[in-house]
C-alpha cells in the first residue's frame, strides 16, 4: 500500500525535483514509512501508521522549510518482507528516511539492511527485539522505544509480592520479540524469587490453540501470555470456550489497545489482568491526555482504538523525533545527515508517555508502566496504572558485565535463577 502526503502544489513542484536533492536543504524529505498492514499483526501495523499520521497532524506536514512526502510500504512482521519493503523504499523510490519497522526480527533484518545503506537514516517505528541495538548496532540506525525486556521493568517484582504469584508458566509466540519480553519478565521475577515451570512457544499466526491449551500446568499460580493481535484474540476466546480459569499475566501486546477493544469472550479474560508496558491508558499526565485527544480528534471512532496503541505511540514517537530534528538542522540533511543523527543521538525527546533518551548504542532509555486491566463505564477495556519505573536502561539496571552473561533472549534463555 502506498500512501502519499502531498499538497496539490507541491506535485507540480516534485515533478521537476531529480535525484540532485538527495541529502540536500531543498526539495521535499521523502520518508518511507514500514508497518505491518498484512498478516496477524495488521491491526498493530494499522494503529502504527494512525500513530504516524497524528503527529504529523499534531507537528504538520513539513519540518525545517521542507516538506514531507510520505511513502507507506507494507510488510507482513517477516524479515523478508521488512527488507523486501525497505529495498524498494530505498532503492526505487529513493527516501531520505526510513521510519520503522513495527515487529521483532523485522527490526533485526532493518539493522542489518541498514549497515549498507549509510546514506540513509533509519529510525525504528515500534520493534522491540533486544538484539536489534544491544548487538552489532547500526550507526544509522536510531530507536526512540525501548526493548521488550524493558517493557517488562516491575512486572515481575509486582506479581511476585503483590499479587503472590510464586510458580508461573509462559506462553509465547516463537520470535525475537517475545523471546525478549520473557527475557525482561524472567529476570525480575526470578530474582524476586519466583519460578518459571514450562515454556511453551507456537508459531506467529497461530490460529488453532487446543493443543497448547490442554497441555496448560494446572499447578501454577498464572500463565504469562505472550500474544498479541490475532493470536492473543483467538487463544483468549478458546481459552474461555475450553473454560480456563487460571490467572494470567499479559504480555506488553497482550493488553495493548489492539486486543483490549478485540469483541467476544477474549474481554471476559483480561479485567484485572497485570501486565507492563510504555504507557498506560487511563494515566492522567497532562501530555498524555493531550496526545491522546489529539489521536482521537484526526480519526473517526469507527476508524481507531479509544484510546491509541503502543504501536500508535512509537510511530507518534519516532516520527516527532524526526521531525524535532528537521527542525533543529533546518532541513538539513548534507554530509550523510551528519548534523540530523547528531541531534537524533542527543535528543531528549519530551514524549507523552515520558522523557526519552538514547544510549551509546542509539537505544532508548524510558519509563515503564505497571498496570492492570479495567472496564471503563462506558464498557471499554483499559490499562490503570499500578507503578511507574523512570529511566529504565536496556540492562535493567543490571551491571552491563554481569547483564551480557545472561545471554541473548531465547527459548531457554535466562535461565531462573535467583541472582545474575
Amino acid at each position: 500500500m502506498k500512501f502519499k502526503y502531498l499538497a496539490a502544489a507541491s506535485v507540480v513542484a516534485l515533478m521537476s525535483i531529480t535525484n540532485a536533492f538527495a541529502g540536500s536543504k531543498s526539495g521535499p524529505v521523502k520518508v518511507g514509512v514500514l508497518a505491518t498492514l498484512e498478516g496477524t499483526y495488521t491491526a498493530l501495523g494499522e494503529d502504527g501508521v494512525r500513530g504516524m499520521k497524528t503527529a504529523l497532524a499534531t507537528f504538520g506536514e513539513e519540518a525545517g522549510g521542507r516538506e514531507l512526502e510520505i511513502i507507506i510500504q507494507s510488510t507482513d512482521a517477516s524479515p523478508d518482507s521488512a527488507v523486501r519493503g525497505a529495498r524498494k523504499l530505498v532503492e526505487q523510490d529513493k527516501v531520505d528516511i526510513v521510519l520503522g519497522p513495527l515487529s521483532g526480527s523485522e527490526g533485526i533484518a532493518i539493522r542489518d539492511y541498514s549497515k549498507t545503506q549509510p546514506q540513509v537514516t533509519f529510525i525504528n517505528g515500534i520493534s522491540g527485539a533486544q538484539e536489534t541495538t544491544y548487538v552489532t548496532p547500526s550507526e544509522n540506525f536510531f530507536r526512540f522505544n525501548m526493548d521488550g525486556a524493558q517493557w517488562s521493568a516491575g512486572l515481575g517484582d509486582y506479581v511476585f509480592n503483590e499479587k503472590g504469584y510464586e510458580t508461573v508458566a509462559t506462553v509465547g509466540e516463537d520470535y525475537s520479540f517475545i523471546y525478549t519480553q520473557v527475557f525482561g519478565f524472567a529476570t525480575e521475577f526470578c530474582q524476586a524469587g519466583g519460578e518459571i515451570t514450562e515454556r511453551l512457544w507456537v508459531p506467529l499466526g497461530t490460529k488453532d490453540f487446543g493443543s497448547i491449551i490442554a497441555s496448560l500446568p494446572d499447578d501454577v499460580d498464572a500463565i504469562y501470555l505472550g500474544l498479541g493481535g490475532g493470536d492473543a484474540v483467538n487463544f483468549l476466546n478458546q481459552y474461555q470456550q475450553a473454560g480456563g480459569d487460571a490467572n494470567l499475566i499479559g504480555g506488553s501486546i497482550m493488553v495493548d489497545g489492539t486486543v483490549l477493544s478485540s469483541k467476544g469472550k477474549a474481554k471476559e479474560a483480561l479485567i484485572g489482568v497485570p501486565s507492563s508496558g510504555p504507557q498506560a491508558d487511563t494515566w492522567d499526565n497532562e501530555k498524555w491526555q493531550a496526545y491522546v485527544k489529539k489521536y482521537q480528534d484526526t480519526f473517526e471512532p469507527e476508524d481507531r482504538f479509544p484510546s491509541p496503541s503502543l504501536l500508535g505511540t512509537g510511530y507518534y514517537n519516532a516520527t516527532t523525533a524526526m521531525i524535532d530534528c528537521l527542525e533543529d538542522v533546518k532541513g538539513d540533511l548534507s554530509d550523510d545527515h551528519k548534523g540530523f543523527r547528531g541531534c537524533l543521538s542527543t535528543l531528549k525527546l519530551d514524549a507523552p508517555n515520558g522523557t526519552i533518551t538514547l544510549d551509546e548504542n542509539r537505544q532508548a532509555i524510558g519509563t515503564n508502566f505497571v498496570t492492570e486491566v479495567v472496564e471503563l463505564d462506558d464498557g471499554n477495556l483499559a490499562t490503570q496504572v499500578v507503578s511507574i519505573k523512570k529511566n529504565v536502561n536496556q540492562t535493567l539496571g543490571i551491571d552491563a558485565a554481569k547483564f551480557a552473561k545472561i545471554g541473548l533472549p531465547s527459548r531457554d534463555v535466562p535461565a531462573c535463577k535467583a541472582s545474575y
